[in-house]
């Protein structure tokens, strides 16, 4: 592994520690991955929390990390809450690194994201963004599918994300909105199979619980209307009793079922195919984070991001566009002060 990239944590809460650091331990352990990896442990540094220390990985500050690792060699999985993206971005920019992984939504709003970008252009970084589900197995069939056209146009495409959310909450990670946890993957995965489009409308609900009520935390939902013709409606319910991500395609003569994996704990997606000739269903091996971070470090170990804007960038910004679009629409009251809640068609 002595060849290989370097990797500093920052922020090591739920996307950090229980996200992140399992997923590159298996990578760094897989000798078919390992060889992207620097040997010795892994950096981790959190401004609010000193992370605990193991064989492979090691607790410590950004002002001490350059001195351990050469930041022209590390990648940087920046997975602080994107309230706090800037400033951390700012600093990293400062000591010498340029290859930076932003854990999703990239911003909170289009001004946190028109500074990340100034940022960018500053001190020359590499900036990719997680979006696993743009890099899934159930991503690329359901491409694979309308490639071929066999189904005629895509007309519509309904995305479900329910969960139960509770406790990371109640204990506040840094997302305003309900908009800012499910949707920033839906929203992509929309954008990538239909092109761009417009928000056409937007609303969601509070979060009560515990005699609390956490204002627009509860659900969220959006429509939009693409470029292309398709439209898209996507909802997302943050206080549901069970998981699931689908996603559902209406083609002209088939429709497409998706489903992805519920959590980390599981690795398989689901497909369904409906058409004329009747229903078949397929499961698709889909570790769609291990996929996708291998995916990027072979990208930042080609050529140290001497090609321009990394692909997903455009489409990642534009979902932090969209999305700031989507709650400036859900904030609005209604005609007689009614609210726009996820019940709205």
């Amino acid at each position: 592994m002595s060849n290989g990239l370097g990797t500093l944590l920052v922020g090591m809460g739920r996307a950090g520690h229980g996200l992140h650091l399992p997923v590159l331990r298996r990578l760094r352990a897989d000798p078919g991955t390992s060889h992207l990896f620097a040997a010795g442990p892994v950096l981790a540094a959190d401004p609010h929390r000193r992370p605990a220390a193991a064989p492979d990985l090691r607790p410590t500050t950004l002002a001490e990390a350059p001195r351990l690792l050469d930041p022209a060699r590390t990648v940087v999985h920046l997975c602080t809450p994107p309230t706090e993206r800037t400033a951390a971005l700012e600093t990293l920019g400062r000591l010498g690194y340029r290859r930076v992984l932003l854990e999703k939504p990239v911003a909170a709003d289009s001004r946190g994201l028109d500074e990340l970008l100034a940022l960018r252009d500053r001190y020359g970084l590499d900036l990719a963004v997680v979006a696993q589900w743009l890099g899934s197995r159930l991503t690329d069939r359901l491409r694979a599918l309308l490639a071929r056209d066999a189904y005629g146009p895509l007309r519509t495409i309904h995305v479900v994300q329910r969960k139960p959310r509770f406790s990371r909450t109640l204990a506040g990670d840094g997302h305003p909105t309900a908009f800012d946890v499910e949707l920033p993957h839906s929203l992509g995965l929309c954008l990538a199979l239909a092109g761009p489009g417009r928000v056409t409308g937007a609303g969601g609900t509070d979060m009560a619980v515990g005699g609390r009520v956490l204002p627009r935390l509860g659900t969220a939902w959006l429509n939009l209307q693409h470029d292309s013709g398709t439209w898209t409606r996507i909802r997302s319910d943050l206080t549901s009793p069970v998981r699931e991500r689908r996603v559902t395609l209406e083609l002209a003569h088939g429709t497409l079922i998706g489903h992805f994996p519920g959590s980390e704990a599981d690795a398989y997606a689901r497909l369904t195919v409906i058409d004329r000739d009747g229903e078949s269903t397929e499961l698709l091996h889909d570790d769609a984070l291990g996929g996708f971070l291998e995916h990027t470090y072979r990208y930042y170990a080609a050529d140290g991001g001497r090609r321009g804007p990394h692909p997903d960038l455009e489409v990642n910004a534009q979902v932090v566009r969209l999305l700031d679009r989507a709650k400036a629409i859900a904030a609005r009251p209604l005609p007689g002060g009614a609210l726009r809640t996820a019940s709205a068609r």
